[in-house]
């Protein structure tokens, strides 16, 4: 257990480390190819339009139901997954009424990266395996998430993600000699429906709005598995419920101060 947490907390680490990077990237980028506020008055800043695109990120913490994992009562067991996305907001080309209030974006695309380390106590979904092993997955995806709703606080989207994973099992037993049991790689392809909210504006607590929860319900299918002649399985049902981080609008808020404090140097 003390692995387990111990494992948890160099995962958020990295995470954040990696997120505090993304905003760093996401202001240089931002210069060239994007304008996404539009300053209402010298107290208040929104996000509008993108001109044309808008840098955008989040962690991304899921729960999986493989076919292979399961409990006593042959029932599946959600198996954590973490990661992070990173992409662009891209603005519509025609009129789209259900896209409006400040936060007008088509649809999403981009890149992001999971991994998961599982233990694995079922003898037998290897070949030639009796033991218990750790599963380590990594898997890199490309996605496409189209909003069909996108108004004030709320926003629906179809995410659609192809990826490419690598696995690596390995036996729970220090004293083998032939630590690696099997690796592989696998394509899977994931479908499914996203509902967020974004916390309000508050004028004298900003960094409000930065967050907000979602929502996430899809299915993934596996298109090549890493290990055929095994009980592998990834294929299932996924679900995540959590908080939401809206890196636009506080790349949107960074960029509204920086401009309150040149016209202060220039007054």
């Amino acid at each position: 257990m003390n692995t387990r947490n111990r494992t948890k907390q160099v995962i958020w680490y990295y995470s954040l480390k990696l997120i505090g990077l993304v905003i760093v990237i996401s202001q240089f980028t931002q210069v060239g190819i994007a304008q996404s506020v539009r300053v209402a008055d010298s107290a208040s800043a929104s996000v509008s339009k993108p001109q044309p695109l808008t840098f955008t990120a989040s962690t991304d913490q899921r729960f999986f139901f493989f076919s292979d994992t399961r409990n006593d009562d042959n029932r599946r067991v959600p198996v954590s997954v973490y990661g992070i996305r990173a992409g662009f907001l891209f603005p519509p080309t025609r009129n789209r009424p259900n896209l409006k209030s400040g936060r007008v974006a088509s649809f999403k695309a981009g890149a992001g990266f999971y991994f998961i380390n599982q233990h694995l106590d079922r003898p037998g979904l290897l070949p030639n395996t009796s033991e218990s092993v750790t599963r380590h997955l990594r898997i890199a995806t490309v996605y496409y998430e189209r909003y069909w709703y996108r108004r004030k606080a709320f926003e629906i989207s179809t995410p659609l993600e192809i990826g490419y994973g690598h696995s690596r099992y390995e036996r729970n037993d220090d004293q083998a000699k032939d630590y690696e049991v099997a690796r592989g790689v696998f394509l899977p392809l994931g479908v499914g429906v996203l509902g967020a909210y974004q916390f309000p504006t508050v004028r004298w607590l900003r960094p409000l709005h930065w967050f907000g929860v979602n929502m996430l319900v899809g299915y993934r299918f596996i298109l090549k598995k890493d290990i055929p002649e095994s009980q592998i399985n990834y294929t299932g049902f996924y679900i995540s419920v959590g908080p939401s981080f809206f890196l636009e609008n506080l790349t949107a808020d960074i960029k509204h101060w920086r401009q309150r404090r040149k016209q202060k140097r220039n007054q």
